[in-house]
């Protein structure tokens, strides 16, 4: 289509990628259960079915291959009151060049978790290439004593491929709401020559990857010595606060593998005795 639009003088008509998956599970019998279930173009949910225990599962499969700009992903998950829900990607999300007249790739991710409920918000890595643009929004919403675990990384480049990121649009926003009521709002913002940006000490100390990982629970405060006790031999540069039912670390790698190594250490220790979701050791 795009070469017959070149050879008649019009403007090209790219593809682009679009997605709205919406999964709902609530608790039966003791045990957290899919409740509904609607997917649409290249988003999918795969294995909604339980774990060990009172905890479901479920994998997002992002068939396009990767996303690029101009691409719209729309995810809603929801979590009623007492359910267990763990949600992960099947692998690394990529991000590739966006044209310059493309505009952003737009992800939009809605996590509503109900009453004395707990829900895992575990996708895996953003890759991110030269001149890529994004645009994704994380709003999680938590019910009285609700349990959250999440986290949210961004690699610059594959070093093993010699890949360097040197212009890019970056936004990267999560907002964490209980009972309405607004407890983190984190965001990433940059623009341009962000090769420049990341060599900052202020920003990321010339490293190419970064990991925030979220805790948000009554005993949050209590979970802090452990999380930075499992850190605390990785080959990474971290830290890690909590406060008001939140605990919050960031992490800083060389590449992507030490960061990955990291965001294991520090989900693992928070998911105490459950292993690692089956994908992220594939």
């Amino acid at each position: 289509m795009n070469s017959a639009a070149s050879r008649f003088g019009l403007a090209p008509n790219h593809q682009r990628a679009r997605g709205e998956l919406r999964v709902s599970f609530r608790q039966r019998e003791g045990r957290t259960v899919l409740d509904g279930l609607r997917q649409e173009g290249c988003l999918k949910a795969r294995f909604p079915r339980p774990e060990r225990g009172a905890w479901t599962s479920m994998v997002m499969l992002n068939t396009s291959g990767g996303v690029a700009g101009g691409d719209s992903l729309a995810t809603a998950i929801g979590v009623a009151d007492g359910a267990s829900v763990t949600v992960t990607g099947q692998t690394a999300e990529r991000f590739y060049r966006a044209l310059p007249t493309g505009g952003a790739a737009q992800l939009r991710n809605v996590l509503t978790v109900g009453a004395r409920a707990a829900a895992e918000w575990l996708p895996q890595e953003t890759i991110l290439f030269d001149r890529c643009a994004l645009d994704r929004r994380l709003d999680v919403s938590l019910g009285s004593d609700a349990w959250f675990l999440g986290i949210e990384a961004l690699v610059f480049g594959r070093a093993a491929m010699g890949e360097t990121v040197k212009q890019a649009t970056v936004r990267d926003t999560v907002r964490v709401t209980r009972e309405s009521a607004l407890v983190l709002h984190d965001a990433v913002r940059l623009d341009g020559a962000v090769e420049a940006l990341l060599g900052r000490a202020a920003v990321m100390r010339g490293t190419r990857g970064l990991a925030t990982i979220l805790l948000a629970s009554q005993d949050a405060e209590t979970r802090l010595d452990t999380l930075r006790e499992a850190l605390a031999p990785c080959d990474a540069e971290w830290g890690a606060s909590a406060w008001n039912g939140l605990l919050v670390a960031r992490i800083l790698a060389t590449d992507g593998a030490r960061l990955r190594k990291a965001m294991i250490a520090g989900i693992q220790v928070l998911r105490a005795t459950r292993p690692m979701p089956r994908v992220w050791l594939c």
